[in-house]
């Protein structure tokens, strides 16, 4: 009996030898003899070694010289040195990164017969002034680049691809619409937006194969955010873009129509995309921004060829009221720029201080004539066959006081008399008119419409070489005096 509890008491301490001989942690080793932990990499070196098996139970020597064979094959330690004593592994010498110091350790560990790593190894820290650092991430930079030429030429192709096709797209649709529609800026504006589309396109797919597919939808997404801060910023340039494109659309004028807006009367020369210029009576070009003429009243003289002129004239309270109508009719009747449909009237204005007021309407072709030169005509007119006729045209009623009264002296009638003794006639009122019934005088220059000498000063303005007019050309003029005249 006792005899058999030797032989397991033996066997057991056999076991015991055997579990510390192949690596069993001893509880009494102190914890600085295992390595320092450094920080975790990837690369494959840095991955733990397999087992190495020496024999079944490893002295001392044979541990030191498999580990020193090992790290001096490696290239990777600068005086590497193994010393083990007692299955305890010493580690000393200088490597380059902590990855490769980790690694020495977890090779010493996973020896057979070690027992405890005592990893010693130095990672020298580099100088201030060392430049290989930033060297090396300038080499990292290079071969990244080297490595992403590829796809930075498909990009390119692909952006001129999409630059070309947006071209081609534009063009296409302007001839597409051109027949369509007459609107110059409106069309503009839909062949560059068909055109933007497709560059945009062409940048989503360049986006996407590059793996930025949030940033590509932040950019098709963020298209709508940019036009819309944008129109904020530039509100000013943005109404009257918008302003252009929607007069461009109605259409409330042509190229030398005779217009009255935002208190400025002249003819049309342009309508861009900012402003619409005019050029007044007076021979100035006006540039008037497309927000007041959209948002303002606008009176487009040409639009109707027909136009109403007045004028009123005062007669004495003497003549006969129906008399100087007839008269002033006649005159109009028998003016040959003075329409006759709808038919000119005369008409009682008001009563004045000295004058009884009549108001003269009349009509006129403003295509063909002036109405400045048929309405000086008409009022002179108007004045010679009053003249002619007797009846006079009184001024203002004026009250003089005399504080001292007013002396009456005698004058002798032979000295006011003629040299035949007789007194001296009143020269008729006839006398006094004019001495010619034309319709036109020179001082009138003719009755025609001055639009033909401003459109010709128009082409010649500085301002108007090479502008951008979104209006239809208008016709030529030549021909026909005041074809868009007033």
């Amino acid at each position: 009996m006792l005899s058999k509890c030797l032989t397991v008491g033996a066997a057991c301490c056999v076991l015991s030898c055997s579990v510390a001989a192949q690596g069993a942690p001893d509880p009494a080793d102190p914890a600085p003899l295992m390595h320092r932990s450094a920080s975790a990499g990837s690369e494959e070196r840095s991955a733990a070694p397999a087992t190495v098996d020496v024999t079944p139970v490893a002295r001392d020597e044979e541990i030191g010289r498999r580990l020193q064979s090992v790290l001096d094959a490696t290239g990777w330690f600068t005086d590497a040195r193994v010393r083990v004593d007692v299955g305890v592994v010493f580690l000393s010498g200088k490597t380059e990164t902590d990855e490769l110091r980790k690694w020495a350790g977890d090779l010493a560990r996973n020896t057979q017969g070690v027992v405890a790593v005592a990893n010693r190894i130095e990672v020298p820290q580099p100088s201030v002034w060392d430049m290989g650092p930033a060297w090396a991430g300038l080499m990292a930079m290079w071969r990244d680049f080297v490595h992403s030429l590829p796809f930075i030429l498909l990009a390119l192709t692909i952006l001129a691809l999409s630059v070309g096709a947006g071209m081609i797209a534009t063009r296409a649709v302007a001839s597409i619409l051109a027949p369509r529609m007459e609107t110059r800026l409106l069309r503009s504006v839909i062949a560059r937006s068909a055109g933007a589309l497709v560059v945009l396109a062409g940048t989503y797919v360049v986006l996407r194969v590059s793996g930025l597919t949030q940033l590509a939808l932040t950019v098709v997404g963020g298209t709508g955010l940019i036009g819309l801060a944008l129109g904020i910023a530039f509100r000013d340039i943005t109404e009257n873009f918008l302003a252009s494109i929607f007069l461009s659309l109605q259409g409330p004028f042509e190229t030398g129509d005779l217009i009255e807006v935002a208190g400025v009367t002249g003819y049309v020369q342009q309508l861009n995309v900012r402003t619409t210029i005019l050029m007044t009576l007076d021979g100035n070009l006006v540039q008037i921004p497309n927000a007041a003429v959209y948002k303002s009243n606008l009176l487009n003289f040409t639009s109707s060829a027909n136009r109403r002129e007045d004028f009123v004239v005062g007669i004495d309270y003497a003549a006969l009221i129906t008399e100087a109508q007839e008269i002033a009719h006649q005159v109009l009747a028998n003016h040959p720029a003075v329409l006759q449909d709808p038919e000119p009237s005369v008409l009682v204005d008001s009563l004045g201080p000295s004058t009884v007021n009549l108001r003269v309407y009349f009509w006129l072709d403003g295509r063909e004539h002036s109405w400045l030169k048929v309405r000086s005509s008409v009022i002179r007119l108007v004045k010679r066959a009053f003249q002619e006729q007797g009846i006079t045209m009184p001024d203002d009623a004026r009250e003089i006081i005399f504080p001292q009264g007013v002396p009456v002296d005698l004058i002798d009638r032979t000295a006011a008399a003629g040299g035949d003794g007789r007194p001296k006639r009143r020269r008729p009122a006839a006398e006094f008119a004019e001495d010619t019934d034309a319709v036109s005088t020179s001082a009138e220059a003719g009755l025609y419409s001055e639009a033909v000498v401003i459109e010709a000063q128009a082409r010649q303005a500085q301002p108007l070489k090479g502008a951008d007019n979104l209006l239809p050309s208008a016709p030529s003029t030549k021909g026909s005096k005041g074809r868009h005249g007033r």
